[in-house]
């Protein structure tokens, strides 16, 4: 007997490792269980990237004002690893999503949630929210000019809660505006409090899987009934069933691993996010979106009309949540296959469609000024001759073209103004330019005389000749 296997006898007589483990490896699966029961065990392997990469990451970052965001762009680009770390953090939060996503999706398709399985689809709704939480708080630990900006309209949109908005805004804030205690509440709920709620429910869910079994594989025109479906699942175990390890783990095993490399991949070859400028309050030049998990949310917002826009803020998160958690309850017997539960692959098929429509808005963005946007290239000024040039360098200069395109250059968020000159004459330009109109401000205090004639000649210019 080697050293090492004498070694780990030991230690297993004394610490009873085997006991403990030796009954969850070796509980039996339905002999059918294949590839689509992965997913929940290659979301937990997110999950310890997370935590793995989170903890090495923690040894740098300084949670304050001051620091954060300094801390952040010396991790990137000087500390060992620093770059893959955090890169590996950014697309396992990514993977952790995308995970529990399809992982809750085939549990639907399939009918896994009904009974006597019912808690352990309460439990992993939890699990997808908070994920969901955690994954934001993240963003937000960044400090940099979006990530402030985003606790602002976070903020904001709590605010319009009903009763207890404004307490659950100052709340998030950790008083009336962001600051300090703001960044350490977020990195407490991030570091902290929401990993420990995530601990603490897969342990329950876990515990729920081996209590419950891992449900078998639905056949149509196989009706599941609580009076009678204990005593057949145990017989179909007792007749067919595999142990756990090796015959079903290997699955999982390798597809885990399979996701780490893939996470480490796009760590090496795409980094992590860039950061933003650090954070100034009083710069108001800021593109607050969340990442891509959310940006479908971020769609929904911005093309609801103004009227119906804190009802929906307030009561579709709320709903949403209702309905996952009425899942079980609506139908926790009958059917479990999707051949004769069409609406199911209907409801998932319309929500990937509307989340997936949103997604492109939100990616998109039209409504969002184009901050990034350079000046406007002199073949398309057209003229070095004054004021037209001038007034071409101010289009750019004031900021009017982060909202306006001309000729391809420019945001969308107002009109396109390529040939404005066909359709507005300078009195009409001049209003318009002095008073503002709907989401553009007022340029009135901001420009002088020889300022807006420039500008009225550069904008007279723009025609289709």
């Amino acid at each position: 007997m080697g050293v090492l296997k004498r070694a780990w006898r030991a230690f297993d007589d004394r610490i009873g490792v085997s006991d403990i483990l030796g009954p969850v490896l070796k509980h039996p699966v339905p002999p059918d269980a294949r590839w689509y029961y992965i997913f929940g065990s290659a979301t937990l392997f997110a999950f310890l990237v997370q935590v793995a990469t989170g903890i090495a990451l923690a040894l740098a970052y300084i949670p304050s004002t001051a620091n954060a965001y300094d801390t952040l762009q010396f991790i990137t680009h000087q500390a060992p690893f620093g770059r893959l770390l955090r890169g590996m953090h950014y697309f396992g939060a990514s993977a952790m999503v995308l995970l529990i996503g399809v992982h809750m999706a085939r549990t639907f398709l399939m009918g896994a949630y009904k009974f006597p399985r019912e808690a352990n689809w309460l439990t992993g709704v939890v699990l997808f929210v908070v994920t969901i939480i955690i994954a934001f708080t993240g963003q937000l630990l960044r400090w940099d000019q979006t990530a402030v900006w985003s606790i602002a309209v976070a903020a904001e949109q709590t605010g319009r809660i009903p009763l207890i908005g404004p307490a659950l805004a100052r709340f998030l804030l950790a008083g009336d505006t962001w600051g300090g205690q703001t960044l350490s509440r977020f990195f407490a709920f991030h570091v902290f409090f929401i990993p420990a709620v995530i601990f603490v429910f897969i342990g329950v869910h876990l515990w729920l899987v081996l209590r419950h079994g891992i449900s078998e594989p639905p056949r149509a025109g196989r009706v599941l009934d609580p009076r009678t479906y204990r005593a057949w699942y145990r017989a179909l175990l007792s007749r067919e069933g595999r142990p756990f390890w090796p015959d079903a783990a290997w699955r999982d095993l390798l597809f885990g691993v399979g996701v780490i490399a893939a996470i480490a991949f796009a760590a090496v070859v795409l980094g992590p996010p860039e950061l933003g400028n650090p954070p100034d309050p009083t710069i108001i030049q800021a593109d607050p979106r969340p990442d891509w998990y959310l940006l479908w949310y971020f769609g929904l917002l911005a093309l609801l009309p103004p009227a119906i826009e804190t009802p929906v803020m307030v009561l579709a998160p709320l709903v949403a949540l209702a309905v996952l958690l009425l899942v079980p309850a609506v139908s926790n017997r009958g059917e479990r296959s999707p051949a004769r539960r069409p609406w199911a692959i209907g409801f998932v098929f319309l929500t990937c469609l509307m989340i997936g429509t949103l997604w492109i808005a939100g990616a998109r963005s039209p409504w969002s000024p184009v901050f990034s946007a350079g000046p406007i290239p002199a073949r398309i000024v057209g003229t070095t001759a004054q004021p037209v040039a001038w007034g071409g360098r101010l289009f750019y200069d004031k900021g009017c073209e982060y909202c306006h395109t001309i000729a391809g250059y420019g945001g969308t968020r107002g009109p396109d103004l390529t040939t404005v000159g066909d359709r507005l004459t300078p009195e009409e330009l001049t209003w318009r330019i002095l008073n503002g109109g709907t989401n553009m401000p007022a340029f009135a205090g901001n420009l002088t005389p020889e300022q807006l004639d420039a500008l009225i000649a550069f904008l007279k210019s723009r025609t289709a000749r």
